[in-house]
């Protein structure tokens, strides 16, 4: 297949580059030439700021793709500005989307139809989100334009941009710090390894039981806040010292301090110590497909890159909050 990547230099779409590369399809990447990357050398790069329509045009003019894999789009514009070029050019257009725009719930797992949070505690990013899937999905249903949704959740794994997740856990058990465990420890989160979702966006492309329908995308195990540290503990080898957090203490804890304890899904809908987990049934049932990481996996093969890139001796942190808390809690 013919495939274009908008936004494949960074972290999921420059692993969804390399499935698609691994897989014998011709892949173009389209971006504005700003984050270097290294790509595969048949690669092909077109340049263009994909806010600016005539930019748009002019980059993708005559050029016909069987699937478009949108990483980068975050704001009604970004897609309108494409599936208007797009419009005849593409047999496929899959959207990343995210699984913060869900509203909690005592019901688990969270299917594709359960409630979205358009309320005030939404962030930009979840709400932005939502609109352009609302715009996409009319599209299909107007114009029958062939997308497909795939809602992310938590992404883990090697080039992860986001350093306060996995990596700070990292630096933290390496040191020899305590480690920090909200309430009891029992609250139940969820990972996806990168490559598992690269290679679901890859079964995707032009499976006709996707087009128009939405899909959770994440890993196919669940853990605790305190099998999360244990996990990563036995992966480095390192025994933690643990401190659990009382609920009141938690409840009163800003929540930029509270989402680096343990990784968490939108902390700021979901509370913590209420559990979040997804279900992937429909994207199993639909593309028979099944991730091939589980958490302690993805931690060990994340912990190698981490290791063989010398981060666990440059990557530094600031662990204030952390101690201020610590001396309280000692």
């Amino acid at each position: 297949m013919d495939v274009l990547v908008i936004g494949g230099t960074r972290f999921n779409g420059l692993h969804l580059v390399y499935e698609l590369v691994r897989y014998g399809h011709n892949v173009t990447v389209l971006n504005r030439g700003v984050t270097e990357a290294s790509l595969p050398k048949n690669v092909r790069r077109i340049y263009a700021d994909r806010k600016d329509p005539s930019q748009l045009k002019e980059a993708l003019k005559n050029i016909d793709f069987d699937t478009v894999f949108d990483i980068s789009a975050y704001v009604r514009e970004d897609v309108e500005y494409i599936t208007d070029v797009l419009k005849g050019h593409t047999g496929h257009y899959i959207f990343a989307s995210s699984t913060v725009v869900y509203d909690k719930s005592d019901i688990l797992p969270i299917t594709e139809d359960f409630p979205v949070n358009t309320t005030e505690q939404q962030s930009d990013y979840g709400r932005n989100k939502l609109i352009c899937e609302g715009f996409l999905t009319n599209l299909y249903r107007e114009q029958n334009f062939p997308m497909t949704v795939a809602r992310f959740s938590m992404v883990f794994g090697p080039d992860n941009n986001l350093i306060n997740r996995e990596q700070r856990m990292f630096i933290r058990l390496l040191n020899n710090r305590k480690i920090l465990i909200p309430g009891r420890g029992s609250t139940l989160s969820q990972i996806g390894h990168v490559d598992d979702e690269a290679r679901a966006l890859r079964m995707m492309a032009r499976n006709s039981n996707t087009y128009g329908e939405i899909y959770n995308v994440t890993g196919k195990d669940y853990f605790s806040d305190e099998g999360y540290v244990n996990t990563c503990a036995k992966v480095l080898e390192v025994s933690p010292d643990k401190i659990f957090i009382p609920s009141d203490i938690m409840d009163r804890m800003a929540i930029d301090v509270r989402q680096t304890l343990i990784q968490r899904l939108a902390p700021y809908i979901h509370p913590w110590d209420h559990s979040t987990i997804f279900s992937i049934d429909k994207l199993c049932k639909h593309l028979q497909y099944e991730p091939e990481y589980n958490l302690e996996s993805a931690m060990a093969q994340t912990f190698e890159w981490f290791q063989s890139n010398n981060m666990h001796n440059t990557r530094q942190y600031d662990f204030s909050d952390e101690d201020e808390l610590i001396n309280t809690l000692s």
